[in-house]
């Protein structure tokens, strides 16, 4: 589980509430329901127009692994890549075929090198698969940079909404006030939403989806490396340079 995630957007949220009690002891005043409805309802509704449907599915189940799955580390996807080298050296290449691994981008590569398949045609593989996740990938981060950019959109057209009941009211002082107040709430939650959910949601997303490809060119990489040369300090030091240099852990030169 990645805590930072809950930890960010906990405190968000915690310190906005916070500011809102410190200043006034009625939080009621910030609910106001139609304006909720225009903004979370008109955002959906605009984003379901932008998207297909299962690319909006897809965002939202991407958005819960943000928050349930850690991050990958890629140092230790170049361990396992040294750790298939010594069997490919012990062994021979044809070995790689009964390792099972847990990703299926790595047991694909696995069976290409297995099978003695053209170094070429192995990369151009994997790097196709590895542009197709770029992709699918792109779009659901997508999705909520275009939610980030709705809300505040959809806030200020309820705002411009309350405003112009207010001005219908201008017969009446005493209302301007709280009409006022209704109708810059809106706006607020359109903010709220793009700034403490939306946007860092999407920034989440790409971070993540750099580190997915950072591990998957360690694996392409690391397959071509092997059957270049099985020799495990070269292999490393291929590997290596994917990570910066005061976190590379030593390696032995062991078979």
């Amino acid at each position: 589980m990645d805590f930072t995630s809950f930890v960010g957007i906990i405190s968000g949220l915690a310190l906005i509430v916070s500011a809102i009690l410190y200043g006034s002891s009625d939080i009621s005043i910030f609910v106001n329901v139609p304006g909720i409805m225009i903004v979370i309802g008109g955002t959906i509704a605009a984003t379901l127009f932008t998207f297909q449907f299962k690319d909006t599915m897809a965002a939202f189940r991407a958005a819960a692994i943000v928050f349930t799955q850690d991050k990958q580390n890629p140092q230790q996807m170049i361990a396992t890549m040294l750790q298939l080298t010594r069997v490919a050296r012990r062994e021979g290449l044809m070995a790689l075929s009964r390792e099972k691994a847990d990703s299926p981008f790595l047991q694909r590569a696995l069976n290409m090198a297995s099978d003695a398949s053209d170094e070429d045609y192995i990369r151009h593989t994997l790097q196709a698969d590895i542009d197709s996740l770029k992709m699918r990938h792109y779009v659901v981060q997508d999705v909520f940079k275009k939610m980030g950019m709705y809300a505040p959109a959809f806030g200020m057209l309820g705002t411009l909404i309350g405003l112009i009941q207010m001005l219908s009211q201008l017969n009446n002082p005493e209302a301007i006030g709280p009409a006022m107040a209704v109708a810059l709430l809106t706006t607020f939650y359109g903010s709220i939403l793009s700034t403490v959910i939306f946007q860092p949601i999407a920034g989440k997303l790409k971070a993540r989806t750099i580190l997915e490809i950072q591990t998957l060119e360690i694996i392409r990489d690391g397959t071509i490396a092997m059957m270049g040369s099985n020799n495990y300090l070269a292999v490393y030091e291929r590997l290596s340079s994917y990570v910066p240099a005061h976190q590379r852990k030593p390696v032995g030169l062991r078979d």
